[in-house]
């Protein structure tokens, strides 16, 4: 039980005092890089998805 109890006090000291929380400023800027990255992301498997979909039908209506 004891070091259950130790666990948590140090949990929470060290995400009180050592742990460097960013500003809301900093928090934005990386939820935008975030976001963009996603976006670039998606399309990019949207695009290798309607490639291999093309090539499957161009496959396909050979046979």
């Amino acid at each position: 039980m004891n070091k259950i109890k130790a666990y948590i006090n140090d949990s929470y000291n060290e995400l009180v005092n050592k742990v460097s929380w960013p500003t809301w400023s900093e928090l934005q800027s990386s939820a935008i890089v975030v976001l963009v990255a996603s976006f670039i992301i998606g399309l990019v498997v949207f695009g290798m998805d309607s490639l291999f979909q093309l090539v499957m039908n161009l496959l396909y209506s050979s046979f």
